[in-house]
């Protein structure tokens, strides 16, 4: 009988999986939920919190199936390279962070947060009609860069291209042709950044992107220009981005952070011109009841012999955000 162990706390393995998965699942064989060693299993669905897996698993492992995004501070490569299968669910994740980085756009381009705050800091009972609020920008007409054709930067781009705007990609493993079917004009980074007066980023955390928003090509963006980030800090100079907004020539809307959660005397807190939340871009009902289908499908395919929809292999080991 296969033996599937289940490393998830029982409130997210609720929010994953509704009835019928849990039955879909119990199907596939012996279900194991705590105690024991998760690594005496034929199938491993891991998801946040799980802890990372040593180099060697043992020999009745096979398949790994994480319930979020990136493995890479789960799985090591090496266990690739020992013949386990790696699959993921960040495909479920996608819509709901491309729909939130959506908002921060429109936000950003209405100054709707820092209105927001005036109205409920000072205009309470006032006239709020008579006071300036200053002349937002639309999405529809508005050059957007989007940096990384990521599964959510490719949600990101149908919905901005949807709603009329023009719309920039740089992304070094796409062609003019995959980015002309998504709706935009491939460009450089530096050609992106000086033209775009809002720059979204959806690409992962690799050696080639580490800290790819420099002060140097943070400088090119245009005045007034809106940098959009749910994907990770790490690709961005976190002093640098500081500098800039301290000095009010950009705005920001951030949902990740070098330190999460943030710190009570971080910077951020005080500026007026950034829009915060707290990294919970793929927090939706119906992203985890997505994300569990996932899982429960390439179970079902694993033991199917058919092919992963979203296996994880040694060429794309490095891509993960």
């Amino acid at each position: 009988m296969v033996a599937l162990y289940v490393d998830l706390p029982s409130d997210l393995e609720g929010e994953l999986f509704g009835p019928e998965e849990l039955t879909r699942l119990e199907g596939f064989g012996q279900v194991i939920r705590g105690g024991g060693n998760r690594l005496d299993a034929d199938v491993l669905v891991t998801g946040w919190g799980s802890e990372p897996l040593p180099a060697e698993p043992g020999p009745r492992l096979k398949l790994v199936v994480h319930s979020a995004g990136t493995i890479r501070h789960l799985v090591p490569p090496e266990l690739l390279d020992r013949g386990v299968r790696v699959s993921q669910a960040s495909a479920g994740m996608a819509q709901s962070v491309a729909e939130l980085a959506l908002f921060m756009t429109i936000s950003r381009l209405r100054d709707l947060d820092q209105i927001d705050r005036v109205m409920t800091t000072n205009l309470r009972d006032q006239a709020w009609h008579n006071a300036d609020f200053g002349l937002g920008r639309t999405l529809a007409g508005t050059t957007v860069g989007v940096i990384g054709a990521s599964r959510v930067g490719r949600a990101y781009l149908k919905l901005v291209v949807a709603s009329g705007a023009q719309v920039l990609l740089y992304d070094p493993y796409l062609d003019e042709r995959e980015a002309k079917e998504l709706g935009a004009r491939l460009v450089p980074l530096e050609h992106l950044l000086s033209t775009s007066a809002v720059v979204a980023l959806h690409a992962p955390v690799t050696d080639e992107t580490r800290l790819m928003l420099d002060a140097k090509n943070l400088a090119l963006i245009p005045d007034r220009g809106v940098l959009i980030n749910t994907a990770r800090s790490a690709l961005v100079d976190t002093e640098a981005l500081l500098e800039e907004l301290r000095k009010g020539r950009l705005s920001a809307a951030l949902d990740v952070f070098d330190s999460e959660p943030l710190p009570a005397d971080s910077e951020w807190w005080r500026l007026p011109n950034v829009l915060l939340t707290p990294h919970l871009g793929a927090q939706t009902w119906h992203s985890r009841r997505t994300q569990g289908a996932i899982v429960v499908d390439e179970i079902r395919r694993f033991l199917a012999g058919l092919e992963l929809r979203h296996e994880v292999r040694g060429d794309t080991y490095d891509l993960m955000a």
